[in-house]
């Protein structure tokens, strides 16, 4: 399933790295926000995340940094999944992604 489909179709690429991980850093924050609370919309907000971590790897501008938005989503899914793997949480995986959000505000002013 397509969730950002406009995104999906070439708007995504229009975005700086910074936008695009804070706008994936959103839907992270979605997820931790639905965690125990309702299963449905935690889970189409991890979905939307990955989504949004493959189209960011499928940019050819970031063919160079393929790897370290790769082990970021692989970080995610241990969060995603209960943290297993790295330890990591969603409220740690949120605090690193609002530093892209805020860097691609502060550069839209």
């Amino acid at each position: 399933m397509i969730y950002h489909k406009s995104l999906s179709e070439g708007g995504w690429q229009k975005l700086s790295l910074m936008e695009q991980l804070g706008n994936i850093g959103s839907e992270i924050s979605r997820a931790k926000n639905w965690q125990g609370k309702n299963e449905l919309y935690f889970q189409n907000a991890v979905s939307r995340a990955l989504e949004l971590f493959d189209l960011t790897l499928e940019d050819p501008r970031w063919k160079g940094r393929r790897g370290e938005i790769a082990r970021a989503r692989e970080v995610c899914c241990d969060a995603f999944f209960g943290g297993k793997e790295y330890n990591s949480s969603l409220a740690d995986l949120i605090s690193y992604f609002d530093a892209f959000a805020r860097v691609a505000r502060a550069n839209t002013q």
